[in-house]
């Protein structure tokens, strides 16, 4: 089955097309541009399957642009279970979307007890037990976010672009190594009161590649783990 998997972030949109369960390289589209599906590649789709924590005029445009095609999407929501996934919060439907996917490729690829860490705008770092029961997590600004907002409240911390340093002697080092260190002792704390010394930390978004480096832990890289957990989803409810 050919199938449109769709993963609308609050600044991006990415999308792959997958088929007998292998997913294609994946397209990224800045916030805002236009969302079309009339290249010959889309051809032949049975299904689309999205996460959007983008609101409720991305999803709008979403479906504009699958009817073009006469597809209906199916927009996921946080189950109370879901592909050997337990849900523990208050209120299952509550969790965003792209967490209880994340969740799900996470428990797909690790199989354990396990740190899920998606570092985009913001950074969430959920933790699943050995059960495959989401525990709980963290949602903290992500690498971007956290500079900006300096440089957009404070008048003399205008500097962007640095580097990481331990002891930074710059604002701009400052600046990153600062959310570095914020972002990776988050983690690292949080791996602490997992309790489990050898729990793998599985690291996505776009700002994973920043934070590895500093992560002092068992990291395994996950590769756009919210179009990953559509894709089970989807092949567990087919």
């Amino acid at each position: 089955m050919k199938r449109l998997l769709i993963d609308a972030g609050n600044t991006r949109i990415k999308h792959a097309l997958a088929e007998g369960g292998q997913r294609q390289p994946v397209r990224t589209l800045p916030g805002g541009a236009e969302l079309r599906f009339d290249a010959p590649c889309y051809d032949g789709v049975e299904q689309v399957w999205v996460s959007n924590v983008a609101g409720a005029e991305v999803g709008r445009q979403i479906e504009a642009a699958c009817a073009a095609r006469c597809w209906k999407p199916h927009f996921i929501v946080s189950q109370r279970a879901q592909c050997g996934v337990s849900n523990g919060y208050e209120r299952a439907a509550r969790l965003g979307s792209d967490r209880w996917a994340a969740l799900i490729a996470a428990w797909h690829q690790a199989g354990r007890a396990c740190l899920v860490v998606n570092s985009g705008t913001a950074t969430t770092i959920d933790a699943l037990s050995d059960q495959g029961e989401f525990l709980g997590g963290l949602i903290l600004p992500g690498m971007e976010l956290m500079q900006r907002s300096l440089t957009a409240a404070t008048a003399q911390l205008q500097e962007v672009g640095g580097g990481y340093a331990r002891f930074p002697r710059n604002t701009a080092d400052a600046l990153f190594s600062g959310a570095i260190q914020a972002s990776c002792g988050a983690i690292q704390r949080q791996h602490e009161l997992l309790g489990e010394l050898a729990a793998p930390v599985l690291l996505g978004g776009g700002a994973a590649g920043l934070l590895q480096p500093y992560l002092h832990l068992p990291v395994q890289m996950m590769d756009n783990p919210v179009l990953q957990g559509l894709l089970l989803i989807a092949q567990e409810s087919a």
